[in-house]
C-alpha cells in the first residue's frame, strides 16, 4: 500500500486521482460487452472470445508474473481458484450470455453478486447481516424482475439468463477469494493475483475451448457494430488492452487511493456505462421498466456491498469462511474493485 500523503492537499489530490482512475476502470470494464458481442456475431464462439481476451491480457502481464513468481508457491490454491472462478468462470459465462441476451441485461444480472455474497454470509457462514443489507438484496431481486420482465413470461432467452446468473455466482467466488487473499500476514499482492489469475485462466480455457479449432479468419475481417463495419482485430485490441489490462490496473490503483466503499460506488457505474454504450453502439434499447429496474438493481447492489455486518463494531470483524482462515464479511461485500481490482461477467 502506498504511504498516506502528509498534507491535506496531498490527500485531496490522491483522492481526486483515485476517482479519475476508478472512472477509467468502470468505463473500460463497461466497454467489454460492446466489443465482444460483434465478434461473437461475426462467427466466433463466446468461449473463443473469452480465451482471446484472457490469453491476450495474460501475455501482456507476463512480466508481472515473473516479478511475483514466489506467489505461485506461497498461494497456489488462491491463484487456482481465482483463475477458475474470477477469470475463466466469470468471463466465459458473461460472454456466453451476451450471445443470447442484451449486454445491459447480462451485466445487471451479474450485479446480483453482492446480494449473493450476503446470502453466502447469512446462510453458509451463518453470520448475521444488517437490515439494510437485507433491503439491498430485496431491491436487487425486485429490480432484476423488472429487467427480465417476469410479467411477460421471461421475454429473454432463459439459457442466457442462467448463464448471466452463472457469471454472478462466479463473482461471489471472486469476492470471497479477494477477501481471503488480501488479509493477514500472508496477504497476496493484488497485481500478482490478477496476473497469475489471468495466466491460469488462460491455461484452463485453452483445455476447454480448444482455440486451435477457432475460425481465425474472422480476426482478419470486420464485424458489424450497428451497421458500421469495424475491423475485428481492433475490437480484440480494445477487449484485451482496454477492457482487461487497463481496467484491472486502474482499478487496483484507484482502490489504493480510495476506500473500498467509494470504489464500489464508482464501480456500479460499469453497468450504466455498458448499457449506454450498448444503446449507442449496438442499438440495444431497453424499455422504461427495464431502465427503472436496472437502477433498482444498482441501488440494491450498492446497499448490499456497503452494509456493515452486525457485531462488527464490537468484534472488529465477523469471522469464519470457506476453507481455512477467517473472512471479514463486510470486506467480502465491498471489494468489488480490490483485485479486479470486480471483476466479470460482466461480471459480466
Amino acid at each position: 500500500m502506498p504511504e498516506a500523503p502528509a498534507a491535506g492537499g496531498g490527500t485531496a489530490r490522491a483522492r481526486n486521482l483515485g476517482l479519475v482512475l476508478a472512472l477509467i476502470s468502470a468505463f473500460a470494464f463497461g466497454g467489454s460487452g460492446v466489443a465482444a458481442k460483434p465478434l461473437i456475431s461475426a462467427g466466433l464462439e463466446p468461449l473463443h472470445v473469452t480465451w482471446l481476451r484472457v490469453a491476450g491480457a495474460a501475455l501482456v502481464l507476463l512480466p508481472v508474473t515473473w516479478r511475483h513468481r514466489r506467489l505461485l508457491l506461497r498461494r497456489p490454491g488462491l491463484l487456482l481458484g481465482y483463475g477458475l472462478l474470477a477469470v475463466a468462470g466469470v468471463q466465459a459465462c458473461y460472454f456466453a450470455a451476451l450471445s443470447r441476451i442484451p449486454v445491459g441485461v447480462a451485466l445487471l444480472i451479474e450485479y446480483l453478486a453482492p446480494a449473493l455474497v450476503l446470502g453466502w454470509v447469512r446462510f453458509v457462514q451463518r453470520k448475521p447481516v444488517t437490515r439494510a443489507a437485507a433491503v439491498g438484496v430485496v431491491l436487487a431481486v425486485g429490480g432484476l424482475a423488472c429487467v427480465v420482465e417476469v410479467w411477460s413470461g421471461l421475454g429473454f432467452d432463459p439459457v442466457g439468463l442462467v448463464l448471466a446468473l452463472g457469471a454472478a455466482c462466479c463473482q461471489v467466488g471472486y469476492f470471497v477469494l479477494s477477501d481471503h487473499g488480501g488479509d493477514g500476514e500472508d496477504a497476496a499482492d493484488p497485481l500478482g493475483v490478477i496476473a497469475y489469475g489471468l495466466l491460469i485462466g488462460a491455461v484452463l480455457l485453452t483445455v476447454v475451448t480448444r482455440p486451435w479449432e477457432m475460425d481465425w479468419a474472422v480476426l482478419g475481417g470486420s464485424a458489424d457494430m450497428a451497421g458500421v463495419r469495424v475491423p475485428a482485430v481492433l475490437l480484440l485490441g480494445w477487449l484485451v488492452l482496454i477492457a482487461t489490462v487497463l481496467a484491472y490496473l486502474t482499478g487496483i490503483l484507484s482502490v489504493r487511493r480510495l476506500s473500498p466503499q467509494v470504489a464500489g460506488v464508482v464501480a456500479c457505474l460499469e453497468a450504466v456505462i455498458a448499457t449506454v454504450l450498448a444503446w449507442v453502439l449496438l442499438g440495444e434499447h431497453l424499455t422504461t421498466p427495464q431502465l427503472v429496474g436496472g437502477a433498482v438493481v444498482l441501488a440494491g447492489a450498492f446497499i448490499a456491498q456497503s452494509a456493515t455486518p452486525k457485531g462488527e463494531a464490537a468484534d472488529g470483524a465477523v469471522e469464519g469462511g470457506p476453507g481455512s482462515g477467517s473472512v471479514a464479511a463486510d470486506s467480502s461485500t465491498r471489494r468489488i474493485q480490490d483485485t479486479r481490482t470486480r471483476s466479470s461477467s460482466e461480471r459480466t
